[in-house]
């Protein structure tokens, strides 16, 4: 083989791998300028869903799974026969049309007005759960920048029964007080409740509103994953 063969196997062997580089780059390109995969919900916001946010798995990780039932467990053991019919025999009746309640927490109090005449069922089992101390030490387990939701005795946004959801007319500004539910509207969550810190007007009619902050924003606004309510106390009904 002469000096001039060995001139043009060279070249042709750099040219054949110059075009592997090149592709490898464009096809790295098109993929960083991919758009990203948006998640199945994020046209329309499920407060309950088979997805568990990331912030939820962290916190269920923590708590192994005897914990979570021991809690569970307490939860209902302090919700006596005895408390539980003392409560609902001073619910008889209809209810007020605003109702005042207090969210004892960690970090402050939260007041409430609730809508007694507009979800008269929602109300009646929010306050049952409030005067039987089921909320008591159970923590808000998912915050994010426009809402705070608690109230699930499994702490991880799993736990909580069912009962038929009410509509509601007031609109979900600042302050709304709402219930969690799953992908079904017609079922709520009986015991996961939220407060939402901004507008969220693409919730109407489509959640549960049953209730408005009347002072301590301040501590809806400063609340953290795994904050502790210290207790719920209805003032009036």
């Amino acid at each position: 083989m002469n000096k001039f063969h060995i001139a043009l196997f060279s070249i042709i062997i750099a040219v054949f791998f110059g075009i592997i580089v090149t592709t490898e780059e464009g096809s790295m390109n098109n993929k960083s300028n991919a758009a990203p995969t948006l998640p199945p919900d994020a046209s329309r916001f499920e407060l309950i869903s088979p997805t568990v946010s990331a912030n939820m798995k962290k916190l269920a990780q923590q708590q192994p799974q005897g914990q979570q039932a021991q809690g569970a467990q307490t939860q209902q053991q302090q919700m006596s026969q005895q408390q539980y019919q003392q409560a609902a025999s001073s619910l008889q009746g209809p209810l007020d049309a605003s109702i005042s309640a207090t969210i004892h927490t960690s970090k402050g109090d939260i007041n409430l007005t609730l809508f007694g005449d507009q979800a008269p069922n929602t109300v009646r089992n929010f306050i049952l759960k409030a005067d039987t101390n089921y909320y008591k030490s159970l923590i808000f387990h998912r915050v994010e920048n426009w809402v705070i939701q608690g109230g699930d005795p499994n702490g991880n946004g799993t736990g909580g029964g069912q009962m038929a959801a009410e509509q509601t007319t007031s609109p979900f500004v600042a302050g709304s007080l709402g219930v969690a539910r799953g992908n079904n509207p017609q079922i709520n969550n009986d015991s996961q409740f939220f407060i939402t810190k901004t507008d969220a007007s693409w919730l109407n009619g489509q959640y549960t509103n049953f209730g408005i902050v009347t002072s301590g924003m301040d501590v809806v606004n400063s609340i953290q994953i795994g904050d502790k309510i210290e207790g719920i106390t209805i003032n009036n009904q």
